[in-house]
């Protein structure tokens, strides 16, 4: 198959919108994860914000099944649980746990340069933004992708 062709077709497999997500998987892995940065700040456990920078980049690079928290939302809490009542886009969400991965991936080198304060600054900020959209359903990346998507006429799925 020449090159153009497998461009072309990835181009119109992309213009379409994905399937839509329960929105509680997301939320679900927010508030593991805001709970668990959070007791790693008051504890000064700093192996916790490495350990779900890989977390959330399993969810964000190759979607919800690869997702441990995300995995363990879908086979044992949902099924459990009444059907949602709607349903979201997963680009938000993925496009959010890419800026938290890079926050915490930012927030490990700050550890291994031996600058813990600006480590854990980095770290709260994320759980701060994850318990709020765990909280309250606010998600602040969610919307900046949302703002971008808007701007570039995106197709939004749910």
């Amino acid at each position: 198959m020449p090159t153009w062709r497998v461009g072309f077709i990835l181009v119109a497999l992309m213009a379409s919108p994905p399937r839509p997500i329960d929105p509680r998987g997301p939320r679900f892995n927010q508030a593991v994860l805001a709970a668990s940065l959070l007791a790693g700040f008051l504890f000064d456990v700093r192996i916790v914000v490495p350990i779900f920078a890989v977390v959330l980049f399993l969810g964000a690079a190759f979607g919800p099944r690869y997702g441990p928290l995300l995995r363990l939302y879908a086979d044992v809490i949902k099924p459990r649980l009444a059907p949602p009542s709607f349903m979201e886009d997963p680009r938000p969400p993925r496009f959010a746990a890419t800026l938290g991965v890079v926050m915490l991936t930012a927030a490990t080198l700050a550890f291994l340069a031996g600058l813990a304060g600006v480590g854990w600054i980095l770290a709260v900020i994320v759980a701060t933004l994850a318990g709020l959209s765990a909280a309250t359903g606010l998600c602040v990346g969610c919307e900046i992708w949302l703002l971008f998507a808007r701007r570039r006429g995106v197709q939004l799925a749910g």
